[in-house]
């Protein structure tokens, strides 16, 4: 078996994005912050504040922003919330959402985007700490959650989240992220897989791929929709057991909270 290891790091701060074209909300957001700080013990959060969507998706394509957590108010002039969660979703952005909003009106969509909580304004203390609670729980579950790889003569932390597959390239591996970016492995498919087969949502699909199943749109008996786009083509007879695999996920999802390492 594979190496894993719990990787004990220091404390180290939550970036949130507050996302709101009205400064009173800002500001009343930020004071409620400030207060579930105090009672929850420690400074744990560093908050940046944008008064527009495109602020906040320019911040985050062209100076690679990556927040933890996004307060994000729908009814804003420009782009939508909605619209603008979207959008940092299709850039494999996998933070966690809360919209703050004055309608309930958009709530499916906000849920389509995989959004943590819907709060309708004015929001209470006891509502947005309670939201805060859940985010917080699952952030710190995924900042446990990496594969160490050897890239360019460093070990590099990779978030499990971000990787959505990898591909047999002859003799190294080609891993896939989220963003875009890709890594090319001299490791065995066998050696990665080995340090994966621990976590639920990775799986063959063939000897030549290894899929995060979290990335998958859909599925048939010839073929794998990636969320990235990509189309990968199943051999015969790895269906059944690939859809098994699947619902079996989606049913039970698995959380040991370790590291995978190479």
């Amino acid at each position: 078996m594979a190496d894993r290891k719990i990787v004990q790091e220091e404390a180290r701060k939550c970036q949130i994005a507050f996302c709101d074209d009205k400064e009173k909300e800002l500001d009343k957001l930020g004071h409620m912050i400030q207060t579930y700080q105090k009672q929850r013990g420690g400074n744990v959060f560093s908050i940046r504040r944008f008064s527009s969507a495109e602020e906040l998706l320019r911040e985050v394509r062209e100076n690679g922003y990556a927040p933890e957590l996004i307060f994000l108010d729908i009814f804003m002039p420009g782009k939508l919330g909605t619209d603008a969660a979207r959008e940092l979703r299709d850039t494999g952005i996998g933070c966690q959402i809360i919209f703050l909003t004055v309608s309930r009106e958009y709530a499916l969509e906000a849920f389509q985007v995989d959004a943590v909580q819907y709060l309708v304004k004015p929001v209470s203390e006891e509502e947005l700490f309670a939201a805060l609670d859940k985010a917080w729980i699952k952030i710190d579950e995924d900042s446990r959650r990496y594969l160490l790889l050897p890239i360019k003569n460093r070990l590099c932390r990779i978030p499990l989240r971000d990787i959505v597959y990898v591909e047999a390239q002859k003799k190294c591996q080609c891993v896939y992220l989220a963003n875009g970016e890709q890594y090319v492995l001299r490791l065995t498919m066998a050696k990665i897989y080995e340090s994966l087969s621990g976590y639920g949502e990775f799986v063959r699909a063939g000897v030549s791929y290894i899929v995060n199943l979290q990335h998958i749109e859909s599925l048939c008996a010839q073929s794998i929709h990636i969320d990235n786009g990509t189309k990968i083509y199943l051999p015969r007879g790895a269906y059944p057991v690939l859809k098994k695999q699947y619902f079996g996920y989606y049913t039970n999802r698995p959380d040991d909270g370790q590291a995978g390492y190479i």
